[in-house]
């Protein structure tokens, strides 16, 4: 990079020097002067590791979503509403996509993928989308989950402005997300994203955490209790079944 910066530098002077040259005497033919390029830098990307083992923040040091807005691909099929996400799950060895204001953060399948068969692919990945142009959303709209809303009560208003203001931010730093699910007799729903989601310190991040800060606030708030997806229950109960399954013919074997 400091020998482009060096040619950028020197090419004027050459030209302009040569200008009177060329001019002043016959003895140099006049000379068109054909454009000089210099490689552009190409897309630099930076990685962050989370506390999720299996989760990597990729930074391209682009806008991926507005400021605050963070937007979650548990698997493919819910890809449908982004071409970025899409192209992402079709690298081998990738489970989920994350997308935060200025990053992506992915989950790979399980712990016998290295991270470092999986980077080069994803770096190609990201560059290879930034540069053709495509939207990142096509007819989906990023999380909104602690817009306040008239028929809020004051205690619900408090805790989106807590998760906003305090806990969201620091989640985020991590990778992942916290969205509001809802509030009902002291027991507040959440939902965990991204690099949460599967996180080994996930429910310390919850219980000692994040029910700490929103008991410490607001003192109706008895609880706080984790809300899964369907279709990540059903995965979870099928997965049970095959280690099961598995258990059974290793005895039966035995």
């Amino acid at each position: 990079m400091r020998r482009f910066m060096h040619l950028i530098n020197v090419v004027p002077l050459l030209i302009k020097a040569q200008k009177p040259i060329a001019t002043s005497s016959k003895l140099f033919p006049k000379v068109k002067h054909r454009p000089f390029f210099i490689p552009t830098r190409s897309m630099f990307i930076q990685t962050q590791d989370t506390p999720n083992p299996n989760s990597v923040k990729f930074l391209p040091g682009v806008q991926v979503l507005e400021k605050g807005h963070t937007m979650d691909f548990p698997n493919a099929t819910a890809a449908y509403c982004s071409p970025l996400a899409k192209v992402l799950f079709r690298v081998e060895g990738v489970k989920s996509v994350f997308f935060g204001s200025d990053y992506i953060t992915l989950t790979k399948a399980d712990d016998d993928i290295e991270w470092m068969v999986l980077k080069p692919e994803i770096y190609a990945t990201i560059m290879d989308f930034f540069a053709s142009g495509l939207p990142i959303l096509t007819d989906a709209k990023p999380t909104s989950d602690t817009q306040i809303h008239e028929n809020d009560n004051e205690t619900v208003m408090m805790i989106k402005e807590l998760l906003d203001s305090r806990i969201r931010p620091t989640v985020q730093e991590d990778g992942g997300d916290i969205l509001f699910i809802g509030y009902d007799a002291g027991i507040v729903k959440l939902k965990l994203q991204g690099s949460c989601t599967s996180c080994p310190s996930s429910v310390v991040t919850l219980k000692g955490g994040v029910q700490n800060m929103l008991q410490f606030y607001i003192p109706e708030v008895i609880a706080v209790e984790q809300v899964e997806d369907e279709i990540e229950i059903r995965t979870k109960v099928e997965f049970e079944k095959f280690e099961k399954k598995l258990e059974e013919n290793d005895e039966k074997g035995q």
